[in-house]
């Protein structure tokens, strides 16, 4: 991944304003040399409310992705539109990586937790390096440094 081969990513929305999806971004821009753009766009939904015009909209954005960043907090919202992406990631052979429920005990959905190719806490070095693993097979190999005094 270099800033002229940036992974391709897609992350889950509704078409409509949502803090988690802003966050992933957040996260993402705080990791030093990661190198991404966002396939996703919910600020631009689909003229047509109808069911397939939403889905097939959601296709268009999904197809190019490298990998797929599913936002658990919008299961509760609309199942059916978070599964369809889910599932619509998974028929293009796209990795799954699902996102905890951002602040809250709350567990990953059993249902999304099955579909995962990874569940990631929201820290931003461990979202960076689970992309880095699902889209591009790279591993990341970094070490904690623990430094500690003996007396």
């Amino acid at each position: 991944m270099t800033e002229n081969n940036p992974i391709r990513l897609f992350v889950t929305h509704l078409f409509e304003p949502d803090e988690s999806y802003f966050r992933v971004f957040e996260y993402l821009e705080s990791q030093p040399n990661f190198f991404y753009t966002n396939l996703a766009t919910p600020e631009k939904p689909p003229r047509s409310k109808e069911k397939e015009a939403i889905r097939e909209d959601l296709r268009r954005q999904i197809t190019d992705a490298e990998v797929v960043i599913l936002l658990s907090s919008l299961y509760q919202r609309d199942p059916v539109l978070v599964e369809y992406q889910a599932l619509y990631a998974q028929s293009c052979e796209k990795p799954l990586i699902v996102m905890e429920p951002f602040g809250v005990t709350e567990p990953v959905p059993a249902k999304l937790r099955e579909m995962a190719d990874e569940v990631v806490p929201w820290n931003g070095r461990e979202m960076g390096d689970a992309i880095r693993r699902q889209a591009r097979h790279e591993d990341t190999t970094r070490w904690d440094v623990v430094e500690f005094k003996l007396d």
